[in-house]
């Protein structure tokens, strides 16, 4: 019975700290009452169970832990950089170990007399709703830095407003912003963010409200009207970049040294950066095409379709289906091109538009069955905004005032 509850102990004590990196230990004597050999790491590159307990184990003792696993789970599948602990008794043979699967879940293997036996130990973060604001000095990133959070806020909530904003040209020192958002703790320490509940973005006189709303057939974002903010096209292929060249019937071309129009909008990014479907489509072209190098071409429902030229790689085929936001390939500088950029081009019905004015149909409202549902969700959505508190608010606004007064 001691012997049993001294493997306890030692299983606990080999249960990693998730995706951080664990140093080998001393022999943890202290813990039970026999000279037990502790050994704990993170698994490397290249690298498979074998090679991570080669020093510890003979190819028997591997092949034993794989099999007592393989229940619970399949130890060929290993990633770099989690963490695992190993406990050996006195006579060599294995009295514990671990594996930290993920975040949430950890692979635990501890002796039962002459066998081994498995289980996944699994626990759940807790979930908190935080607010945060911010105004706008220099980009958005910059702003939710200043709030006290990290920039994958700033990704979520461009995400979120991708289809009324663009946020390589549009934002303004002065817009601010207001997000209700899930934060999800291991520990009592932030781990990541969950969804974003509530947002509003004030670009000058305008305000942009959205509302997170997971209904019986219905989920997403929407404004409070209940008008979803998805829509057909997204206002920009790239996430963050800045414009170069605009639509124009009379452009200097580098190049060619000539006056020519430019039916398109230049994004200049560095090399690699991602190049997003602006909508559905199906591919009917990906390969080259003249002075555009490395070229996808989509067509859209009502005649739509659109051009994505210069790029360094192509990640889609002809004839194949991309969704709205799905990654085509990457930045480059193909073709005549004088920098890395992306040449974006739209038509409607074979006539080149202006990306940046082309008006789409709406989308549909929230249904009629799921009004109420929604009206309720939005209600107390928005209040969490209205008066964001916490210590990220307060830096904001104190940022905020200290450049007012200046």
């Amino acid at each position: 019975m001691k012997r049993l509850c001294a493997l306890g102990a030692l299983a606990l004590l080999l249960v990693p700290t998730p995706m951080t990196r664990l140093m080998e230990a001393p022999p943890a004597a202290a813990a039970t009452a026999e000279p037990f050999r502790i050994v704990r790491g993170t698994i490397a590159r290249n690298t498979n169970l074998a090679t991570a307990l080669r020093a510890a184990l003979s190819p028997a003792g591997i092949h034993q832990l794989v099999e007592a696993a393989r229940p619970a789970y399949d130890l060929a599948r290993l990633s770099v950089g989690h963490p695992f602990g190993l406990a050996l008794g006195p006579d060599g043979v294995i009295a514990a170990f671990t594996y930290g699967i993920d975040e949430l879940r950890t692979l635990r293997v501890t002796r039962r007399g002459a066998d081994l036996s498995a289980e996944v130990l699994t626990r759940s973060y807790d979930v908190r709703v935080e607010t945060a604001a911010g105004e706008i000095r220099s980009s958005l990133f910059g702003a939710v830095t200043d709030a006290g959070e990290e920039d994958q806020l700033a990704l979520d909530l461009a995400d979120i407003f991708a289809w009324d904003v663009d946020f390589n040209t549009e934002l303004q020192k002065g817009d601010a912003f207001r997000v209700a958002v899930e934060k999800l703790y291991l520990d009592g320490r932030f781990s990541r963010y969950g969804r974003i509940v509530s947002a509003e973005l004030v670009r000058g006189p305008r305000t942009l409200r959205a509302v997170r709303f997971d209904g019986a057939g219905t989920s997403g974002y929407f404004a409070p009207d209940g008008t979803p903010l998805r829509k057909a096209f997204l206002r920009s292929p790239l996430k963050f970049s800045r414009i170069t060249s605009r639509f124009t019937s009379a452009r200097f071309h580098p190049i060619l040294h000539e006056v020519r129009a430019h039916f398109g909008i230049d994004y200049a990014a560095p090399t690699g950066t991602p190049i997003l479907a602006a909508s559905d489509g199906v591919v009917t072209l990906a390969g080259r095409s003249g002075g555009f190098g490395l070229t996808v071409r989509l067509r859209h429902a009502n005649g739509f379709q659109t051009l994505y030229g210069h790029l360094s790689r192509i990640g889609v085929r002809n004839g194949q289906r991309v969704a709205q936001g799905e990654t085509l390939g990457a930045v480059g500088q193909t073709g005549l091109a004088t920098g890395p950029h992306l040449d974006y081009r739209m038509t409607r019905n074979g006539a080149f538009v202006n990306p940046l004015r082309v008006q789409v149909p709406p989308a549909d409202p929230i249904p009629a069955a799921e009004r109420a549902a929604f009206e309720g969700v939005r209600e107390r959505a928005l209040a969490l905004i209205e008066r964001p508190t916490g210590p990220a608010v307060r830096r904001a606004q104190a940022l905020a005032h200290s450049s007012n007064a200046h």
